[in-house]
């Protein structure tokens, strides 16, 4: 009987547990409802407050906000990858004669995966005419093949992840004084509904 009775307020409180972790919301359940819209300069202050907010001081986080002279405008959704470029860089042929660096790129792009990063890469064809795309992501392509061809190689558009971009920027291999464009792939969302701000390693 006493077993019986020990066992019993156990099974409670499991059953309890689990029924809270089915209450709890993924961000994939809320993105649903969610309808697209474009980025504004707000979302990414709002993430690097969040991110950083805890571990640094009041003085730290003033740095870090933005001007809003430092963003370019914003995809509205109507325009196709090409002819946004065509829009925020309508000096691009110049920009693109005048970089002889190696080790950079004038224009990085980055998106929440390498196969996301292809996609953009053949969209971006009537914007980039011959000018040189380097894949910047994992998948496929060792970080060393990476270093090497930016060290020989000149390349005016960098495409890819924020991990694999990290990487090459803290070993040297990267280099962005020169990078005139960042372009982030904010509203694409991948098989779970999640957009390249809402991954927790991004």
């Amino acid at each position: 009987p006493t077993e019986c009775f020990l066992s019993q307020p156990e099974e409670k409180q499991e059953s309890a547990v689990k029924a809270k972790r089915k209450k709890k919301k993924k961000i994939s359940d809320v993105l649903q409802k969610s309808a697209p819209k474009p980025g504004v300069p707000a979302d990414l202050q709002n993430l690097l407050t969040q991110h950083f907010g805890e571990n640094r001081s009041v003085i730290e986080i003033e740095e870090l906000k933005l001007s809003d002279s430092c963003f370019l405008p914003a995809n509205d959704l109507t325009h196709s990858f090409s002819s946004y470029l065509k829009e925020i860089c309508p000096k691009w042929a110049k920009l693109r004669r005048n970089h002889k660096e190696k080790k950079s790129v004038v224009m990085l792009v980055l998106c929440s995966s390498a196969l996301r990063s292809l996609e953009l890469i053949k969209s971006m064809t009537a914007f980039k005419g011959d000018c040189r795309v380097i894949k910047l992501f994992a998948k496929h392509i060792k970080i060393k093949e990476q270093m090497n061809m930016l060290e020989k190689g000149m390349f005016h558009i960098g495409v890819g992840t924020p991990g694999r971009v990290k990487a090459l920027v803290e070993q040297d291999a990267l280099c962005l004084n020169s990078t005139k464009y960042m372009i982030l792939d904010w509203n694409w969302r991948d098989q779970k509904l999640r957009r390249m701000m809402d991954i927790p390693e991004v």
